[in-house]
């Protein structure tokens, strides 16, 4: 069934047996719904060589229209003090996201949204905490099956995973060269193409400073999966349509194979909705949200 409709967006309703897509026209956000959202509490998660500061929009738009959102770095990234290099697991990666969770009131629950490889990270969380998670919204990000790396996502761009590890001119050695890689992180124009082709140049400038190496141990991690966790949760898909580093097709591919409850597309977004359409980005959150 569909809800509330907005500008600029597209929806897709997704159901296995009859899925319909809508132009969304007009924004509507009833101060009263907002109020009787169930889970006000969002949990936003970067994606790769990104940090908390990358959501600065998505947070002030959030506030503003009385929910709560939270914005972490994970382990290595943004003000995080820990060594990236040293990051060689899923589970360390997403510990900033897993110590929330497990800190969390008992009967208290939030909205998972995770960006890029961050999409890895809630897939993680679902499986380990799936009582305190009422939705996951993965934006343009990793949403794999059992047994999948989130490299996987990327092979089509990247090659494959073991040519990559060998041949790739961005990864890096933070051990010594003659060890397996540690990182890696795209040279400053290679970024602005694949990721803010259509961002504001003041948000460019900023990633361009802000931006740090990734870890590459979670990325080439197999994800276990389980139908009773990870099967169970709310999932929901935000798809960027002018997307270079996660291209429409590979986002496409990926509702297929893992249908989600509700797939919502993003026209005119590079794959930083929260730099380039952070008014239909926040539009589409707050849809979600009122989802019952």
């Amino acid at each position: 069934m569909c809800h509330n409709l907005f500008i600029g967006i597209t929806k897709c309703c997704f159901n296995p047996f009859d899925c319909a897509c809508y132009n969304l026209l007009y924004p509507v956000q009833d101060p009263e719904l907002l109020e009787n959202i169930k889970t006000k509490k969002f949990v936003l998660i970067h994606g790769e060589g990104f940090g908390a500061w990358c959501w600065y929009k998505t947070v002030a738009l959030l506030e503003e229209v009385g929910l709560q959102p939270v914005a972490l770095d994970l382990t290595g990234s943004g003000i995080d003090l820990t060594d990236s290099n040293n990051v060689t697991t899923l589970a360390e990666y997403s510990k900033p996201l897993t110590n929330y969770l497990e800190n969390l009131p008992e009967d208290e629950k939030v909205v998972l949204v995770g960006h890029s490889i961050g999409g890895a990270c809630i897939s993680y969380a679902l499986e380990h905490y799936p009582h305190k998670i009422s939705k996951a919204i993965f934006l343009c990000a990793t949403m794999v099956t059992d047994g999948q790396r989130p490299f996987d996502v990327f092979a089509d761009q990247l090659g494959s995973a073991e040519q990559f590890m060998q041949e790739s001119k961005f990864l890096i050695h933070g051990n010594g060269k003659e060890k397996p890689p540690t990182g890696f992180m795209f040279e400053k124009e290679q970024m602005k193409g694949l990721y803010f082709n259509q961002s504001p140049t003041k948000d460019v400038a900023l990633a361009m400073v802000s931006m740090r190496q990734s870890p590459i141990g979670p990325i080439m991690e197999k994800l276990c999966l389980s139908p009773d966790k990870y099967g169970t949760a709310r999932r929901f898909y935000i798809q960027t349509l002018d997307d270079r580093a996660l291209s429409p097709d590979v986002q496409e591919k990926l509702v297929r194979e893992n249908p989600p409850e509700g797939v919502f597309k993003i026209k005119g977004s590079d794959h930083c909705p929260f730099f380039s359409k952070p008014q239909s980005l926040h539009k589409i959150l707050v849809e979600i949200a009122q989802i019952e």
